[in-house]
């Protein structure tokens, strides 16, 4: 009896082995080990998913289930408003009054007071302490109407193979999908995120040193559109304070803007992603201080690459300034490539030296880049 059940003892143990992170972190994350070997936990209620993540033990949580926060907190029903971007009406996005956005003058010209309800629990994200690993299985890691928070001095956290979904899509500040401010060494991989109010990611304007989001699906396909043509415009949102941010294979499509914002005193290296489908603009450097280092990427019916660009940008390589590269980063900088899209400028190199000493991800061929390594169910 004992020797029939070996391989079945056989075949758990590997499957217990096998549980957890896959692969390593690139870039200014690299060497983060977020739960470590701690023992896997399985939650199977939102209020023990939230105790997982919030507590000061060392953390590897699988998910192997959809998490609905939708409800959990109740709904809230005030005043808020229809922007004077929204000229589409239901079809577009509307506003919550978070932070009096529609009575400061953000609403613009022609705004309108209206009664919004909505879904509290999305509001406000989930606040993930230090030493945790978050790890779907499969397709099946959902959290459906909450988002994550990593900040007040949180560190040392891998968010892998989950799909955020579902924060209150029709309004203007509806929730956050993940948040990252006074943080370091997070790691956000194959993370698809989707119907969201405001930002997919956010860098708060607290330092948040080493940041490497890799391999994620930022999908901006929605029916409430605030540029009223279905694709989301509050994407990635780079505050910046001291921050340092690796965006390496992602796929960021049906975007109309904000895709990133870079702002304040933001070491960007925005590596192989791929650009689909953006009716407005991607980039937006807003900030004298801001860096930002543009290689290898694939821009495909992308209309304006570049909007503004008030800080230091490098994004065309040549046989010059890839002595630059090779000196600061470690490898010949490679060349973007357009389809269909805008064009890109900037030929800053100065700020490259900002790169030396730190880890850095490797760069491919803009030819190489593909969609089909980005988001869940496809950690290899």
């Amino acid at each position: 009896m004992r020797l029939a059940l070996l391989p079945l003892v056989a075949a758990l143990t590997s499957r217990v082995a096998a549980v957890g992170v896959v692969g390593a972190a690139e870039g200014f994350a690299h060497g983060v080990t977020g739960g470590g070997s701690a023992t896997p936990v399985y939650p199977s209620t939102t209020d023990e998913l939230v105790s997982y993540l919030t507590d000061d033990e060392a953390r590897v949580i699988i998910l192997n289930k959809e998490f609905d926060f939708t409800g959990t907190e109740g709904t809230v029903t005030e005043d808020g408003c229809r922007p004077a971007s929204n000229t589409c009406g239901s079809s577009g996005q509307d506003a919550i009054n978070e932070a009096e956005w529609c009575t400061n003058g953000n609403a613009g010209d022609g705004s309108t007071t209206i009664s919004v309800t909505y879904d509290k629990a999305a509001i406000l994200g989930i606040s993930v302490g230090s030493n945790k690993s978050l790890v779907g299985e499969g397709t099946k890691g959902v959290i459906r109407g909450k988002g994550l928070r990593m900040v007040s001095g949180a560190s040392n956290i891998i968010i892998q193979n989950i799909h955020i979904t579902e924060l209150n899509p029709q309004y203007i500040w509806g929730g956050d999908a993940l948040t990252v401010n006074d943080a370091d060494l997070i790691w956000i991989d194959h993370v698809k995120i989707s119907l969201i109010g405001r930002q997919m990611f956010v860098a708060g304007t607290e330092a948040s040193n080493r940041v490497t989001i890799s391999y994620c699906e930022f999908d901006g396909n929605t029916s409430w559109s605030a540029s009223c043509d279905g694709h989301h415009y509050w994407s990635v949102y780079l505050l910046g304070s001291n921050d340092l941010i690796t965006m390496q294979g992602n796929y960021l499509h049906h975007l109309s803007g904000r895709a990133p914002k870079v702002g304040s005193n933001t070491l960007l290296h925005f590596v192989n992603n791929y650009h689909y489908a953006n009716t407005g603009h991607a980039f937006d450097v807003m900030s004298s201080n801001a860096n930002v280092l543009i290689e290898g990427n694939v821009f495909q019916n992308v209309d304006t690459v570049l909007l503004e660009n008030k800080g230091q940008v490098f994004a065309a390589p040549s046989a010059s300034s890839n002595s630059a590269c090779e000196s600061y980063l470690g490898h010949t900088c490679q060349a973007n490539s357009f389809g269909s899209s805008g064009t890109l400028t900037g030929t800053d190199t100065g700020f490259l030296s900002s790169f030396s000493g730190k880890n850095v991800a490797s760069a491919s061929a803009a030819s190489a880049v593909s969609t089909a390594s980005a988001g869940v169910g496809v950690v290899a």
